[in-house]
């Protein structure tokens, strides 16, 4: 009987013992499927992210690309009348892959934070070119219209229209900046004005583009345009000698490329062939020099910009004889275009000037003519 009741209080307590083993596994377990569970959902996460990422970069790689072919540029989307001519075909391998694209803007910490806002940055072809004219201010029109936050423009000037059109749109358009909508592409190379082919190009690529020019007194032009050229060159003729067939101030060498460039109604002329004087925009060099506000003012009317660079962006250097900016794209702190910008001119005989006037003359009242603006050159 003693043995039956110590049998059975061992029995009850083997059983209690073993509910218990029971829980604890149970909770065990139970825990160890949750944790498993959540770890494999989170990574689950990241890999649809990832490839969510991924998807979007190819879209907006085939996208862009596919409006290389149709006129990608914001302005032509909105026009009706927009055209685009093919243009010669080029390699993948012209181009980063989409991927690598899309890795490397993933780096900037800006544009992490415009995605974030739900706004992909872009590249696209240009709706703005500034075309000319070289040794007029291009590089500070380019500097000061780029202090706007909704103007992104390409570094460095990109001669695709002139040197590199066989390389093709998508070439192009790799070169331009990142965009948002809203903000204007824009590009800069001063040959374009002079350069024959580049006008029906430009309109093949968007007949909507806008044209910036900006012109100077054609003989300060040229004199600007020499001295930067013997700058280069210690052993370079002096100006009257390549300015003028024969050493006589008789005849203008106008073959010599800075006599040349200075007859701007010749190359205008091709210009209008394929824009209207509407998408043209003539900023004068000397008061883009003298009053920087005023012209940059002119320029935003007529991208169509809200007026954002006014007279506080500007001081003018006495000691340049040049604007300068209290901060830029670049530089948050005061700073000049550079040291060739103010540079000095070399002497040149008073008589090789006045013939350079005479000769231009009739060349800047045609300009003025086709321009409707009286530039009041000497």
């Amino acid at each position: 009987m003693i043995v039956m009741s110590i049998w059975c209080s061992s029995l009850s307590l083997s059983s209690r013992s073993l509910a218990i083993a029971v829980v604890v596994s149970v909770t065990l377990l139970y825990f160890s499927y949750s944790f498993n569970a959540c770890l494999l959902a989170s990574i689950s996460r990241s890999l649809q992210q990832s490839n969510i990422r991924n998807l979007l970069a190819l879209t907006s790689s085939t996208r862009n690309d596919t409006s290389d072919e149709g006129n990608s540029s914001r302005s032509s989307r909105s026009s009706n009348n927009s055209s685009v001519s093919p243009v010669s075909p080029v390699s993948s391998s012209s181009a980063p892959p989409a991927q690598t694209v899309t890795s490397s803007l993933d780096g900037a910490p800006k544009y992490q934070l415009l995605r974030q806002q739900g706004l992909r940055p872009s590249r696209h072809l240009p709706d703005t070119l500034i075309i000319g004219v070289k040794k007029s201010g291009t590089r500070a029109l380019l500097e000061f219209i780029r202090l706007h936050p909704d103007v992104r423009a390409a570094g460095s000037e990109v001669h695709f229209f002139d040197r590199h059109y066989q390389r093709g749109l998508r070439w192009y358009r790799h070169h331009m900046p990142y965009t948002i909508e809203g903000q204007i592409t824009m590009e800069k190379t001063p040959s374009y004005f002079v350069t024959k082919e580049v006008p029906q190009r430009v309109y093949h690529m968007n007949p909507a583009t806008k044209l910036l020019i900006v012109v100077r007194d054609p003989v300060t032009r040229a004199i600007s345009d020499y001295t930067q050229a013997a700058s280069k060159k210690a052993d370079m003729k002096r100006f009257e000698q390549l300015a003028f067939v024969n050493g006589s101030y008789a005849v203008v060498d106008t073959n010599w490329g800075p006599v040349k460039i200075g007859v701007y109604a010749r190359f205008l002329e091709r210009w209008l062939l394929y824009f209207p004087l509407s998408q043209l925009l003539f900023i004068s060099g000397e008061r883009l020099i003298m009053d920087p506000a005023y012209e940059i003012g002119r320029v935003q009317d007529f991208l169509g910009l809200k007026r954002v660079v006014t007279e506080k962006h500007f001081y003018f250097n006495a000691t340049k004889g040049f604007p300068c900016l209290f901060k830029s794209e670049a530089r948050s702190t005061p700073h000049c275009l550079g040291k060739t910008k103010g540079r000095n001119h070399p002497h040149i005989d008073p008589g090789a000037i006045e013939r350079l006037r005479e000769f231009y003359r009739p060349f800047n009242n045609k300009f003025y003519q086709l321009t409707g603006i009286n530039f009041s050159w000497p």
